[in-house]
């Protein structure tokens, strides 16, 4: 769970930063585009306002005494509406002569009093009629009138707050598109997250693989970008299996450098208990079955292989094996085993630890049967059951439990070695996600069941 809300929030987290990175991008990319239409609408305005200065310019006249008029008014319906939008103006520098368009009515531009070279247009900000703000273009003249020379300005003045609305409706023109192209790119990047993220996922499924027992190894065939992390994973199996084996063989070895000191301990209580010292002996003897107990279920636990296994046994063989080897013991000789197997029954579990197990349980049943016990295995949906049973006095439904219960050793339940044999099957059971139950026996007794993966 932990791990695949890390893979969650790892993709929400890039999308996050995609999607950050993206909106600030887009809202960049709306302000530069709007500014760089601004700055083509003004130079466009700003041409328009050229050629009505031109026009202005072409329609001058002097009559004979030097009083200048306009031969023919701009075309534009604008300069003669009343504050319209667009202005003109002719001031005369000599004769002090005023002439504007009807749209400024009875107001005149206030122009800057800067000096103006003939023939050079200049542009202006500057407030106009009912609080506006105005672009002027003005530029002067020098026209003959005959008998001496005028010095003409010329202006001609926009609202800026048509500008203003050419580039509001551009914005909200502009929006929608932003935020498909937006989606689109969301959309994307969610495509190439996914696709990034499939390498990891698919090292994810691997490892779940090894961890069921489906694998031993990460494949090899993936992209470069990610093959040093199989690599590494692969790295860190072999070390592990390595060390396994190590703590195999100095299990094996522990179990040999005891055996020796253990049988002395077992000859010393002898003597002692031929001399007469009975009590000394029997807590000898107590103390070297402990450890012979702990001994011995520490090196069951460091042969338990971690992990399912990749491939099914087939049972009928196994348990076969596992029968005749116990009918030459004590305890099996001169009882009855039989076992109920099919023989296409399989379960995915090492060889060595289906002996652990089964061996374990039948050790147990036949210690405790009267003369019977009986081994059978079926299937059950994705599991097979093994259970193993015998005709003996058997165990209470609390006493079961309290095997069972959670927390409680499994050595500590039964006696000469019975809760040795039932900790070793649990210990291999943890290991391998197999699972264990006691129950009442057909044959009357006992009966021991274990689950694992078919």
């Amino acid at each position: 769970m932990t791990g695949r809300f890390a893979r969650r929030s790892l993709r929400l987290r890039l999308m996050a930063y995609a999607a950050g990175i993206m909106a600030v991008t887009l809202i960049v990319s709306g302000f530069g585009l709007t500014a760089l239409f601004t700055r083509n609408l003004e130079r466009r305005i700003g041409q328009e306002l050229d050629t009505h200065v031109a026009q202005i310019a072409g329609s001058l006249r002097f009559s004979p005494d030097g009083e200048v008029s306009l031969a023919r008014e701009p075309a534009d319906p604008r300069f003669n509406q009343i504050f319209g939008g667009l202005y003109w103006q002719v001031s005369d520098t000599e004769t002090g002569a005023l002439l504007r368009s009807r749209s400024l009515w009875d107001t005149e531009l206030d122009l800057p009093d800067d000096p103006l070279t003939s023939g050079v247009v200049h542009i202006h900000d500057i407030a106009g009629p009912r609080g506006s703000t105005l672009l002027v273009h003005e530029q002067a003249i020098v026209a003959d009138a005959g008998a001496s020379d005028h010095r003409l300005r010329l202006s001609v003045a926009i609202d800026k707050r048509e500008l203003d609305e050419l580039r509001a409706g551009f914005a909200r023109d502009i929006a929608p598109a932003l935020i498909i192209a937006g989606l689109v790119l969301l959309l994307g990047f969610a495509v190439q997250i996914r696709a990034g993220l499939k390498p990891m996922d698919a090292i994810r499924a691997a490892i779940a693989d090894i961890r069921a027992g489906r694998k031993r190894r990460l494949d090899d065939a993936v992209p470069s970008e990610v093959e040093p992390l199989v690599d590494e994973v692969n790295t860190l199996l072999d070390h592990q299996d390595a060390a396994m084996l190590r703590a195999r063989d100095r299990a094996a070895d522990l179990a040999h450098g005891l055996k020796t000191p253990l049988t002395a301990l077992a000859a010393d209580a002898r003597k002692l208990r031929a001399m007469g010292v009975a009590e000394i002996a029997d807590d000898i003897d107590e103390l070297a079955e402990r450890m012979r107990v702990h001994v011995e279920r520490e090196i069951a636990r460091a042969r338990l292989r971690h992990g399912a296994a990749t491939q099914a046994i087939a049972l009928a063989p196994a348990a076969d094996a596992i029968v005749r080897a116990l009918r030459r013991t004590p305890d099996g000789a001169d009882k009855e085993i039989a076992t109920e197997i099919a023989p296409d029954l399989s379960a995915r579990i090492e060889p060595d630890d289906f002996n652990e197990i089964l061996g374990n349980l039948a050790e147990n049943a036949l210690r405790h049967a009267a003369g019977r016990v009986l081994i059978s295995a079926s299937r059950d949906g994705e599991a097979v059951r093994i259970a193993v049973e015998d005709d003996g006095s058997g165990v209470d439904a609390e006493g079961r439990a309290e095997i069972l219960r959670r927390g409680r050793r499994f050595d500590e339940s039964g006696k000469g070695g019975a809760g040795l044999g039932l900790a070793i099957v649990g210990d291999i059971l943890a290991e391998t996600g197999g699972r264990l139950e006691l129950g009442a026996s057909r044959l009357g007794g006992l009966s021991a069941t274990v689950e694992l993966k078919a």
